[in-house]
């Protein structure tokens, strides 16, 4: 693409107020963004409203908005790419969509767009064992040679994008900021490395803060470029269920882990698999349902991390169950004293196989 043509994209796609359906609505109806950008007042007024029309005037306008060279500077920056619908490795799965971003931010390799991917998403608040599962499952998948995509934010995403990274097929993080920003704050380590070992998207342009209609249009591109969506957590009115309701209006498969009946981080994937949803024990069970014919050497794992082999550590993780606990209730399940467990507890948390949680309570990893 020639710079000129660049800079008509970024100046047609950088208008405030004209989202991915009115610009889509304009390519239809001039060709090119250098037409729209060149079309008379008379011509716009025709497929924009009056409030957009205003904010379109006075943003070409200018002969170089501040916003696209700040963008030409960014592309010079190493793995720093923007692409723009009709472009070769434009991703396809994108084009099921109804309102297909018209252009992408990609920083990272983006060679990861042609692979085949599966979305995992969950709670921002999410428990240990939805932490370990989120991580576990998708480095099973990333082994297996598919590419995990997320939303990079707190809880299960984060995990998600952490398990990818450990395998050949890696992960895409697409965000619901500029790419010149970060979102959580607390991921920023995080996104440095997807941003040097795996690939992050945006739709948005650089500068653009984490404004909350930002999220839904972010998981509306997890959604379609995923072949599935695996929901590890989620209660009820989550995200997650929006971007699960959006992978089945897009024809994708749907897969949820079943979690404790009196966990509120359960009720949404229990509700997903009431209304069809695939329940997954295992990562076999998704590989199956895709299908997906690169399979590790070895069975996929199982998250089932080792209990503890002495005998009163195995009778407190027996104690525990799957539900978050507290120690009064250990006392009487177990028969050991106060003293007994805390030190029992103790050492099982060092060794990964229980999480303390608010309120004096314990939860296995198991």
């Amino acid at each position: 693409m020639a710079d000129s043509d660049l800079v008509d994209w970024l100046r047609f796609a950088t208008v405030p107020g004209v989202g991915p359906r009115r610009q889509l609505g304009l390519l239809r109806a001039f060709g090119s963004p250098a037409a729209v950008l060149a079309a008379d007042e008379a011509r716009l007024s025709e497929h924009l409203p009056a409030s957009a029309l205003l904010a379109w005037q006075a943003a070409t306008a200018e002969p170089m908005p501040v916003m696209v060279e700040a963008t030409l500077t960014w592309l010079a920056q190493p793995g720093s790419r923007v692409l723009v619908l009709g472009d070769a490795d434009y991703p396809q799965r994108l084009l099921d969509l109804p309102d297909p971003p018209v252009l992408l931010y990609l920083k990272g390799k983006a060679e990861l767009l042609s692979r085949s991917m599966l979305g995992i998403v969950g709670s921002r608040g999410a428990t240990p064992q939805g932490l370990v599962n989120a991580e576990a499952f998708a480095e099973t998948m990333a082994g297996a040679g598919l590419t995990i995509v997320s939303g990079l934010a707190a809880g299960i995403d984060a995990a998600a994008h952490r398990g990818g990274l450990s395998g050949p097929g890696s992960t895409v993080a697409i965000v619901g900021t500029g790419l010149d920003r970060v979102y959580p704050a607390g991921n920023r380590a995080l996104a440095h490395r997807i941003a040097e070992e795996g690939l992050i998207i945006s739709e948005f342009a650089l500068g653009s803060p984490p404004k909350a209609e930002h999220f839904p249009r972010r998981n509306r591109l997890i959604a379609a470029l995923s072949q599935g969506i695996l929901v590890v957590e989620a209660a009820m009115g989550s995200g997650s269920l929006i971007t699960a309701k959006q992978a089945v209006e897009l024809g994708r498969e749907v897969f949820a882990i079943p979690g404790s009946i009196h966990s509120p981080q359960a009720r949404g994937c229990h509700r997903l698999i009431k209304d069809g949803a695939k329940l997954v024990e295992s990562a076999d069970d998704v590989l199956d349902e895709l299908d997906w014919q690169t399979r590790l050497a070895a069975p996929a794992k199982r998250v089932q991390p080792a209990v503890a082999e002495q005998a009163e550590d195995a009778a407190v993780m027996l104690a525990l169950g799957h539900d978050p606990t507290d120690i009064d209730t250990l006392v009487v399940r177990s028969g050991l004293t106060v003293e007994q467990l805390c030190a029992i507890l103790l050492g099982l948390e060092l060794a990964g196989h229980v999480a303390p949680l608010p309120g004096g309570r314990y939860q296995r990893l198991a």
